[in-house]
Parts: structure tokens; sequence; C-alpha cells
């Protein structure tokens, strides 16, 4: 690995500049650079950081699975079980202090096997391995079923099929109509014994004999499993030449969820000259199929990190905090929010302490493949400017990322670092949603290591490295609250509060308050984290102690100021987007107006097509029968805490429209419906979403002004 020497320039607020060199650049720009100034830490951990020992790491994770055809390292199995003690030891190999295993409840789910046995419409018999969700089934060995064909499980492919104790083979596509626990539910309701889902793309996408897993979001009792489209054809042509629609297949399967389990986190220190100031640099250890990328890799990626720095003998001065997680694909039975179960038990329940005392959580998730020719670092918004000034210099890696890095807010809610940061520890991670990976590999068979890019995982290596330092070198955590508040303003649409009679004027009005005093605040913090960098680099260790001790009261109540932003402007749509809370009536409001005025013109088409089905979780009323529709509202509005973990409070509300939208079905191709009933009702929900602006909006003045408050005292 090249060596690359880095120089402090005192002029760089945000903390140490980072120049990617070759060897002679890297003499020249030393031999530039003022005596005293000279940095070599980065260097040093350049140096000592390595790729091959990530790699062999991440490689290593697949030993121990529950399903031995396909893999799977779920919550609480006996292999991920003994996958985190393999995790905890290697901490201790490589010199991590304080190596500690925590504890925490959850529901487990172990997948076994799911063998389907069929004969194919020319007499052939074909055995297909199936993918498994997390629900109850177990065979006892093989069973004959019967099965047929659903279609996509919808109420109307369902209607007058007998599926009673029988195995329905349907199509879906999650990434576009609906997640898996609506058709497995809709089949259930109708006393199937179980669908096997037929991914038509989305998720998948790298070969027809592609199997796919997600979380459920649904109750164990309605089974579900996956087939590759492979096999789904040939099954589907069997059906098809079956003179009554259904065929006998053998089927033997074990799939097992037990409530109330146990499963454990794993971290592990760099003890800094600060104890009780930590970074925490966190990654999941479970996984679906072998996960080579999702996520063993990024449990490569911290290790990684760990080893480089304390190979290159990096005395911190704050603690760094290795943070192996459990059970971050699923972890609750019958939750809408079923996943991130380890990282939200760990930083709610287990460690809450952490929160105030911690600068950053640095997450990471598939981190050894070029996703884009862009890099992207997914932040809170409140270190998205901070990140944009570290990332401009961070040393490149010949091959990959040729477009740089950017950085993009806010987080999404798919992975540990939501949990973090709406606990009031500000988060980041490597972002990988937005790539092609998601369609074809994701989740899939096809997750191996026949997609590792060495120069790609070397380079979040450096990047995570030198993250982990830049932040150790700043006093004051960088929160910038101007990013968030300008996206508060930009979202708000002023012409939806008119029409809905709610004055916008206070609302922006405090918010150009608050961003006025948060800008004062900004300067503060950057002129401390100057000066304890200035003195940093010249040694004057006195120096920075002072200003490091000085600043502890300032770091706390930005800090306190953060978790009352997440508190307060972080809300959830029903289709688990972060949104601010007056977002959620804005838009519904919006929907509402365009269809009753679409309604009035005896328009029925353009409301159902376009408007209704963006309201709440309404989408899923067109296709499924009110239980199934009222099943899945209910578990999100009525649910205990522990079962919503982290969407706990997210949801501002819910317009059930399920009768009404069933309405204007029955009558849209009627000629000259009377439309009058419709419209009445959705001049109610209307008024009642004007009602909840206002109340909405009333809030958000009173929480903005508690933040400007909380900024004022830090001037």
């Amino acid at each position: 690995m090249k060596r690359i020497t880095k120089a402090l320039t005192l002029s760089l607020l945000v903390g140490l500049a980072l120049a990617g060199c070759t060897d002679k650049e890297v003499k020249e720009d030393a031999d530039k650079v003022k005596d005293g100034l000279i940095d070599n830490i980065s260097d040093e951990y350049l140096s000592s950081v390595d790729v091959n020992y990530a790699y062999e790491f991440t490689k290593s994770l697949e030993e121990f699975k529950t399903n031995e055809k396909l893999g799977y390292r779920t919550a609480g199995s006996v292999a991920e079980l003994k996958t985190g003690e393999k995790i905890g030891q290697e901490m201790e190999k490589i010199g991590l202090t304080e190596v500690t295993k925590d504890e925490f409840s959850l529901d487990t789910w172990t997948f076994e096997k799911a063998d389907l046995t069929f004969t194919d419409e020319n007499g052939k018999e074909h055995l297909a391995v199936l993918g498994g969700y997390q629900v109850n089934f177990n065979t006892n060995g093989m069973k004959e079923y019967d099965i047929v064909y659903g279609g996509k499980a919808t109420a109307e492919d369902l209607e007058g099929l007998d599926i009673e104790g029988k195995l329905v083979l349907i199509d879906i596509n999650q990434r576009e109509e609906w997640w898996i626990n609506y058709p497995a539910y809709q089949a259930h309701v109708k006393g199937a014994a179980g669908v096997i889902a037929v991914q038509e793309a989305g998720y998948g996408e790298a070969s027809p004999d592609a199997l796919t897993a997600q979380d459920i979001c649904g109750p164990d009792d309605a089974p579900a499993f996956s087939m590759s489209q492979t096999d789904g054809n040939n099954l589907k042509k069997a059906l098809e030449a079956s003179e009554t629609g259904s065929i006998k297949v053998k089927f033997d399967a074990k799939s097992t969820v037990e409530m109330d389990g146990k499963s454990y986190n794993y971290y592990g220190k760099i003890v800094g000259k600060d104890p009780e100031s930590y970074i925490i640099l966190s990654a999941h250890y479970d996984s679906y199929f072998t996960g080579f990328q999702d996520d063993n890799a990024a449990i490569g990626l911290m290790m990684g990190v760990a080893k480089g720095l304390v190979d290159s003998g990096y005395q911190p001065e704050k603690t760094i905090i290795f943070n192996a997680l459990a059970a971050e694909e699923w972890g609750v039975s019958n939750s809408r929010y079923d996943w991130s179960t380890g990282a939200y038990n760990q930083i709610f329940k287990i460690h809450p302490e952490w929160v105030g005392k911690a600068f950053a959580n640095m997450n990471f998730e598939l981190p050894a493949y070029e996703h884009t020719t862009q890099d992207e670092i997914r932040a809170t918004y409140e270190l998205n400017n901070y990140l944009t000034e570290f990332s401009k210099d961070v040393p490149t890696v010949e091959g990959v990322y040729k477009d740089g890095i950017s950085v993009v807010s806010p987080l999404r809610t798919w992975s540990d670092d939501f949990s973090f940061n709406i606990a009031g520890v500000p988060a980041l991670r490597n972002d990988f949603q937005d790539s092609n990976y998601m369609r074809t590999h994701y989740h899939s068979q096809f997750d191996t290591e026949e997609q590792y890019n060495e120069d790609a995982f070397k380079f979040h290596l450096n990047l995570y490295g030198l993250l982990t330092m830049h932040y150790d070198k700043t006093a004051v955590v960088p929160l910038d609250f101007t990013t968030r508040l300008n996206a508060m303003k930009e979202t708000l649409d002023e012409n939806i509060f008119e029409q809905a009679e709610v004055s916008s004027d206070k609302l922006i009005e405090e918010i150009d308050h608050v961003l006025k005093v948060a800008k004062d605040v900004n300067k503060k913090v950057a002129k401390i984290n100057e000066d304890y960098l200035n003195a940093l680099s010249k040694d004057d260790h006195a120096t920075a102690k002072k200003l490091y001790n000085q600043s502890r009261q300032l770091n706390s109540d930005l800090l306190s100021a953060f978790k009352h932003t997440e508190d307060s402007f972080t809300r959830l749509t029903w289709e688990d987007a972060v949104i601010f809370p007056f977002e959620h009536p804005q838009n519904n409001i919006n929907n509402l107006t365009l269809s009753i005025e679409a309604l009035k013109d005896g328009d029925i088409a353009t409301p159902l097509d376009e408007y209704l089905w963006n309201i709440d979780n309404n989408w899923y009323a067109y296709d499924f029968d009110q239980e199934v529709f009222d099943y899945f509202t209910a578990y999100v509005l009525d649910a205990p805490a522990d079962k919503l973990m982290w969407g706990e409070g997210r949801i501002v509300g819910h317009e059930n429209l399920y009768t009404l939208i069933h309405s204007l079905k029955e009558k849209r191709d009627t000629e000259n419906p009377d439309l009058s009933e419709e419209i009445a009702v959705l001049d109610r929900v209307l008024k009642s979403q004007k009602a909840l602006l206002k109340t909405t909006t009333s809030e958000q003045i009173a929480d903005l002004r508690e933040l400007g408050r909380q900024l004022e005292q830090l001037k």
C-alpha cells in the first residue's frame, strides 16, 4: 500500500485535510509543508490497514449457517450466536480491550430447509430449493400438498379459488408493488397452508435462478417461502397442464420462530484519553444466504479499521467503540418495524448512557462493491456540511469512485444507523440503496465473493479509518443545524398551507430565527475546533486539554439539541420514508383536494389512479380484503412500544379510505354516477387533515422555539 503523507492546514476549520498522492507527490508536498505542521498519524494508519485481513475475516464469517444448502445466519439462531462469539474472540485477538457481550431479548428465527419436489409437464421430477421468511412451518419430514397458482394473491386473484389447506404459488414484486406480508396474509385468511412467492422483478434480478429473502413484516402463522423464476415457470407449466389447475407436490420444510429468545451484541474498545467520550463504528453480523456484502464485508470493514488503528499505534483522544450488532435483518415477529432489532436494543435499552457521550455512529453496509461511480455517505442532516468538507480531500484509490464522494441526507430507515440517530447519536453510513445491486444481488444467494471489489473495500478502509481520526481531533461535535432547517423550509408548501387556511408565516419566521442562531453557534464551534486542532498539531497538549475540558458543556448541550431535533422533527410515512411532521397532513391535503376536484367533475379514474393511493397506507386498500388492510393498519396504530421499536411515535396519523376506494372502483365504469356521498366523505377527511396540519404546525413552532432557546444558550 502506498504511504500517503497528510499535512494539517490551520485554515481548515473542520479538521484534517487529506490528499491522495503518488509517492513522488508525497515527497514534493512534504518538502513544501512548514516544520511542525506535518502529522504522520494518517500516514501510519494507511500503511498499517490491511485489506487482505479484512477480506479474509469477511470470508471466515460464512462458517456458521442454519441452512446447509443456502446459508442463513438469522436472529438468535445457533449460527448467529456462534458467529457473534467468533467476532468477540477476534476483537480480543486484534488488540481491542474491554470486549463486551451484551444480551438482549428478541424473537428468534431458524430456517433449516424448504425443499419442494414436483413433477413437470413432461413427467420429469424437479427439486426446488426454496428461500425462507420468518414464519413457523414444519412439515416434520416430507409431506404431500396440493398446490395451485394464485396470481399475485390479491383478493380478486383468490376469489372463488379453492386454497384451503393448499400451497399457493404467487408472483410478487416487492419493490414496485407490495411487501410479502400482504399476499401471505390474504392467502392465510382464506385458509391456505402457505404461499410460495416468485419474485417477478425488483429484487433478485441477477439470475432467473435467484431466490430472495426479506423481513416478513407480518405474523409467524402466515407462511411464505421464496422460489426462483426458473422453478416457478416450470411449476406454472405443470399447473397449466393439469386439468384441475392443481397438482400434488412433496414439501420438506422447517422454519422456526420462537418468541422472547436471546441474542448478543459485541463490542470492543480502543480507550482514549477521555474514556467517557465515544466514536462508535458498527455493522451487523446476521445475514440471509451467504451474505458476503450484506453484511459480512461490513463486519470485515469495521474489524479492518480497528486492526489498522491498533497496528498503527494510534493513541486516540476519545474512546473508539467497535460494535457488532445482531438481528439487523429481522428480530421482532408481527411488526411493521421488525428490523434493526439489535441496534435498537443496544442504544435504547442496553447502553442508553452512550447518548450524550457519543460523537458519532458510523454504520457500515455492503462496502466491498462499487455501487456507483460516486461514493456516497448518507448522514443525518446536521453532519452533512462537516462530511462534505472532509470528503473533498480523501485519498483516491485507482479504479474506483472516479467521481469522488457525495454526502446525502437525511438518513433512511433501512439500516442500524437510523436507530442510533433517533436515540441521539449523530449517525452516518456508507450508502448503497440507490445502487443497481439492490435489484440484482441484494438478499439473494448471489451475494457472494464473486461481487467482491478489492479497490472499493480498500477505499472504504481508508475513508472510515481517516474519518474516525478526523472526529477524534475534534473537540466539539460538528453539528450544523442549518441543513435540517433549510430542508424543512424547502419542504413546506405555502400554497397548501394557504389552501388549508393555516398560516405558514410564523413557522417560516421561527425557522429563519433558529437559522440565524444556528449560524452563530456554528462559528463558535468552528473556532473551538480550530484552536483545538492547532494545539494538537503543535503537540501543545496542555492547551488542547484545557480547550477540550472547557468545551464539555457545549458539547453536551449540542448533543441535547440534536436529540431534541430528532424527537421533534423526524417522522415516517406509512412506507417508512423520513419526513417532517407537517409533511404528513400536507401530502394528504394535496391529494384529497385534487381528488375532490376531480370527483366534482365526474372523474373517478384520476383520483383512483393518481391521488388516493398516496394517502397513508391506502395503496393496499385497492387489492386486499378489508380484514387484511385493517390488520396491517392496527398493528402500527395499536401495537405496544416493544413491537414498534424505532417506529414508535413516528407515524403522524391515519385516514382509512378502504370503503370509499372500493365504492369508487365499483362506480368507475358507471355512466353519470352519483358521487355526492364519496365527495362528502372526502370533505370530512380533508377537514380532519386541515385540523391536523394546524395542530402539527403549532407543535412545530413550539419545537422550533425550544431548539432556538437551546441554541441561544450556546452562543
